[in-house]
C-alpha cells in the first residue's frame, strides 16, 4: 500500500478502502428522447399543472432547443417559465442572478427545473435548484477558505438535464463549476444533493453544434475518460472514518474502467466525422455516448492534473474549458502521468487505436502522445498549444502552477503521480507548445 499516493484527508483511517459505489440519475437516451422529457418528469413525481424553470442561454434558444422543449412540457399540461441568461463558465454572480429570478418569480421556487444547453447552463441548474432548496447563497456551500463550507441536506424538486454538446458530463455529475473572477480562480459547489434527478441525452439536439465546439467539447469528454482509466484504484486510497465523507472523485474500479474504455473507442473513433459532417446522426450519437460513458468513468474514479492545470488557464484568460483541456492532455496526463503506470498507459494506446506491435511501455505512451496530438491536427479547429491558445508563455508558467497547487487540491489528490508547483510548472511549459506548423 502506497499511502502517498493517496487522496486521503487527516481524519481518515489509516486503512485502504474496500468499498466502492456509484451514484447515478436516472437516464435516457436515444434519438428524439427529448419527445419523452414530460414522462420523465412525470415519472419523477411532478403532477397535474406543475411550473417549471427551463434553464438555458441564448445561443440555445436561438438553435431553437428551447422551444422545442417548452412546446412538448406545455403540451403536456406544464406551466413554464424561461431563464436564458445563463452566462458561460458561470461565475458567483451569474448564479446569484439565477437565484433572483427564482426568487422574484416564486415564492418557495418552481415544481421542477431543467437545465437545456453545454455544461454551463446545466451548472447553472443544478447550483439554483439546490441552494434555492437549502437556503443561502452560492458562497455558502463552496469549501473553505473561499467559501463557508455549508453542508448542503436538500436536494430539491426534480431537475432532469439535457446536453446540447458532447463533452462535460455536467448531466450525470455531482458537482457545479463556478467561478470566482475577483480571485482568478473556479471553485465548486460538490455534492450528491447537486446532482440531477435524471438526465436526457438527445443526439439530435447536438447537430446544431459548430465544428469548433463539437471538438473542444469532445476533448473534455476524452480527458474525462483517459484520466478516469488512469487515476488510483479506489482500494489504494484510504478509508473514510465516515461513509458519509467518502470523496466524490473515489478511484477507478472494475466498472469505471469498463466505462472508461468504451469511451476513448467511441470517441476517438468518431470525432473527426462530427467535427467536419455535424449532420452525421451516427457520428453524433458515437459521440454523446462515449462522452456519457467518459463522465460516468472520469467524474466517478476522478479527474486528475489536466483538470486541475485547465481550471486557473479559464479563470486567467476566459478560455473554453475543453480546448483548454486538448492543449494541456498530451503533456500532463499523458507524458507527465505515464510514469506512474506505463503499462497502463500502453493499454490506452492500443483502445485509442495505436498499433503497439513491438513497442514497450514507454514506447507505446510515447505513441499514445504522438496520436493524441495528431487527432486534434486532424480537427482542424484547436490550438496547437498555450501559447496559440490565449498567448500564454513562459513568464506566466509560474504562477499558473502555483495557482493550480494552491487552490485545486480537490483535484491533485486523484493525481496517480505527486506533483509539486515545480513539477506542474515543468508541465506547462511542455504545453505551450504541442506542434509546429
Amino acid at each position: 500500500m502506497s499511502y502517498d499516493r493517496s487522496v486521503s484527508a487527516s481524519d481518515r483511517e489509516l486503512a485502504p478502502e474496500t468499498i466502492w459505489h456509484i451514484d447515478m440519475p436516472e437516464i435516457r437516451f436515444g434519438r428524439d428522447a427529448t419527445d419523452e422529457l414530460a414522462f420523465q418528469l412525470r415519472d419523477l413525481g411532478v403532477e397535474g399543472a406543475a411550473t417549471g424553470l427551463v434553464i438555458t442561454d441564448d445561443g440555445v434558444a436561438d438553435a431553437g432547443h428551447a422551444d422545442r422543449v417548452v412546446a412538448h412540457l406545455e403540451a403536456a399540461g406544464l406551466d413554464i417559465d424561461i431563464y436564458a441568461d445563463s452566462e458561460r463558465e458561470p461565475s458567483i454572480g451569474a448564479i446569484e442572478d439565477c437565484l433572483s429570478f427564482v426568487r422574484d418569480q416564486t415564492d418557495d421556487g418552481y415544481d421542477f427545473y431543467v437545465g437545456l444547453g453545454g455544461g454551463s447552463c446545466m451548472d447553472t441548474a443544478k447550483a439554483t435548484r439546490a441552494i434555492i432548496a437549502n437556503g443561502g447563497s452560492p458562497l455558502d456551500y463552496v469549501a473553505e477558505p473561499t467559501g463557508d463550507g455549508q453542508t448542503l441536506t436538500e436536494s430539491g424538486p426534480p431537475l432532469v438535464l439535457l446536453p446540447t454538446t458532447a463533452g462535460t458530463g455536467a448531466e450525470i455529475s455531482p458537482v457545479a463549476i463556478l467561478s470566482v473572477p475577483e480571485k482568478e480562480i473556479k471553485e465548486a459547489i460538490s455534492s450528491n444533493h447537486v446532482r440531477a434527478d435524471a438526465a436526457v441525452l438527445d443526439p439530435t439536439l447536438t447537430t446544431t453544434l459548430p465544428p469548433d465546439l463539437t471538438a473542444r467539447t469532445a476533448m473534455d469528454a476524452l480527458g474525462h475518460a483517459i484520466e478516469g482509466y488512469t487515476t488510483h484504484e479506489y482500494d489504494s486510497l484510504l478509508r473514510a472514518s465516515d461513509p458519509g465523507e467518502r470523496p466524490v472523485y473515489a478511484g477507478r474500479t472494475q466498472l469505471t474502467e469498463m466505462f472508461s474504455e468504451k469511451a476513448i473507442r467511441l470517441l476517438s473513433g468518431s470525432v473527426r466525422t462530427a467535427v467536419h459532417n455535424g449532420d452525421d446522426l451516427d457520428a453524433r450519437e458515437d459521440m454523446l455516448l462515449g462522452a456519457l460513458f467518459g463522465a460516468i468513468s472520469g467524474l466517478t474514479a476522478g479527474a486528475s492534473l489536466c483538470h486541475a492545470m485547465a481550471y486557473p488557464v479559464g479563470n486567467k484568460y476566459h478560455t473554453f474549458h475543453g480546448e483548454t483541456i486538448a492543449v494541456l492532455t498530451p503533456a500532463s496526463t499523458i507524458d507527465y502521468n505515464s510514469a506512474s503506470d506505463p503499462a497502463r498507459f500502453a493499454e490506452v494506446a492500443e483502445i485509442f487505436g495505436v498499433d503497439t506491435t513491438g513497442l514497450t511501455d514507454r514506447e507505446a505512451a510515447d505513441a499514445l502522445k504522438r496520436a493524441y496530438i495528431q487527432l486534434q491536427r486532424d480537427l482542424g479547429v484547436l490550438p496547437s498549444g498555450l501559447s496559440e491558445l490565449a498567448g500564454i508563455t513562459e513568464d506566466d508558467v509560474d504562477w499558473l502552477a502555483q495557482q493550480t497547487v494552491d487552490t485545486q487540491e480537490r483535484l491533485l489528490r486523484c493525481n496517480p503521480r505527486p506533483v509539486t508547483s515545480d513539477d506542474v510548472a515543468a508541465v506547462f511549459r511542455d504545453a505551450l507548445h504541442n506542434w509546429e506548423e
